[in-house]
């Protein structure tokens, strides 16, 4: 079957879309999944994800799940709407007589996940520290309140970042490469996620077609993105501690900071042991599922198409 031939502007309104819904809707798992993978040995303030919810929603009200957001929010338009075109662009090109042996459909989902990182990893990169900064507070506090500090420097210590001023620290310190810190790991975690969820995807979606020429049910293309991006997220999610851990600015007391990626994995087995590699997994399942899994549905359902055949085209 021959994919979809859709217009570059309704592929950039689907997933844009399909991000902004996504985002809205697991963004406080994800938040739970960056503050568990940062934190190290000995330096513990959550148990589990539904433990770091909890705590977050007692010190930093129900809001504070969303730290973070307005970047996501900001930047995923652009990120989804470069990963689902590219790799959609790259389907098209690839094909011969509308057919893709599998490794062109891994090599399709290697150039979309290469492409997004443009985007994705400033994005990612604001986002950590937004999201962190409540554990450190947290932790510091904590920390200020055993040494018997006032509440001055307790309440200093709860002093939160915003992302603009994130970014002009960045900016005037390092220049825009500050804003990539973190790239090789972030290509590292997206390029095999994209070579593994879109073949896996475009393959399980295709199990709800009767026909080659038909379009399976929008319920397949949701259980099929949500199984695809489950399967691909725990598979790459050691590097996603790596990235984690290394665009991370600020960090808690006695916590290992990095000079690349092999020092990071190397501090990371050495001192927490394999299993830190993992940390986040299940949230980060949680999150790139249901993610995904609206994504898809919006892009195959063309809410695009619906929304620019209400607009007036130049023949008008």
């Amino acid at each position: 079957m021959a994919d979809k031939q859709i217009s570059l502007p309704a592929k950039l309104i689907n997933g844009g879309i399909a991000g902004l819904i996504g985002v809205t809707c697991v963004f406080p798992i994800d938040l739970a999944k960056t503050r568990l993978q940062n934190q190290q040995n000995g330096q513990r303030m959550y148990t589990s994800m539904s433990d770091c919810l909890i705590k977050t929603i007692r010190s930093e009200g129900y809001f504070g799940m969303y730290r973070g957001a307005a970047v996501n929010l900001t930047l995923v338009t652009p990120e989804k709407a470069i990963k689902l075109a590219a790799n959609d662009f790259f389907r098209q090109a690839l094909s011969k007589d509308g057919k893709l042996t599998l490794f062109k459909e891994m090599l399709a989902g290697c150039g979309a996940g290469t492409c997004q990182v443009i985007v994705t990893t400033p994005m990612e990169m604001l986002k950590i520290q937004l999201q962190d900064a409540g554990r450190l507070a947290a932790q510091k506090k904590i920390m200020a309140g055993q040494a018997g500090a006032n509440s001055g420097a307790a309440e200093a210590s709860l002093a939160r970042p915003t992302a603009i001023a994130i970014s002009r620290e960045l900016l005037r310190s390092k220049g825009i490469a500050g804003l990539y810190k973190g790239l090789g790991a972030t290509l590292l975690r997206d390029v095999p996620f994209s070579i593994i969820y879109f073949p896996l995807f475009a393959n399980l979606n295709k199990l709800g077609q009767k026909t080659p020429d038909e379009k399976s049910p929008f319920f397949v293309s949701f259980l099929a993105g949500c199984a695809a991006g489950s399967t691909a997220a725990v598979a790459v999610n050691p590097c996603d501690v790596i990235k984690t851990r290394l665009q991370t600015l600020q960090r808690g007391v006695n916590e290992d900071t990095y000079s690349g990626i092999i020092d990071c994995a190397r501090k990371i087995w050495r001192s927490e042991g394999p299993a830190a590699f993992l940390k986040g997994a299940y949230c980060r399942a949680l999150v790139i599922a249901p993610l995904f899994g609206i994504a898809q549905v919006i892009y195959f359902v063309g809410i695009g198409e619906f929304i620019l055949g209400f607009l007036p085209s130049k023949r008008d």
